[in-house]
């Protein structure tokens, strides 16, 4: 079997165990910050400050309450994507 840790600067993450996987932006509107997609900063990025780029490892079971969640925070776009590019290499053939 494939080995699908990704080491990561919170620690390892076992991508076998993921239910979802998303980038987002985390935003600062007046005070109160939100996450938000990228599509979403993209249409209305102009009206509020961007905080940080993150990815989020989601790793709560289907059905569950409590949220399991593992997300990783980036200054850039590029370093976003960077990260993307390299958890996709584990999903490669």
């Amino acid at each position: 079997m494939k080995n699908m840790i990704y080491k990561s600067k919170e620690g390892d993450l076992d991508l076998t165990q993921i239910t979802r996987l998303y980038p987002a932006v985390i935003v600062d509107m007046q005070g109160e910050v939100a996450e938000m997609s990228l599509e979403w900063v993209e249409l209305y990025g102009d009206k509020v400050k961007l905080v940080s780029y993150i990815l989020v490892f989601d790793f709560t079971p289907l059905n569950e309450e409590v949220k399991k969640k593992i997300t990783l925070s980036y200054e850039t776009k590029e370093e976003l994507i960077q990260t993307m590019a390299e958890v996709a290499q584990f999903f490669q053939d």
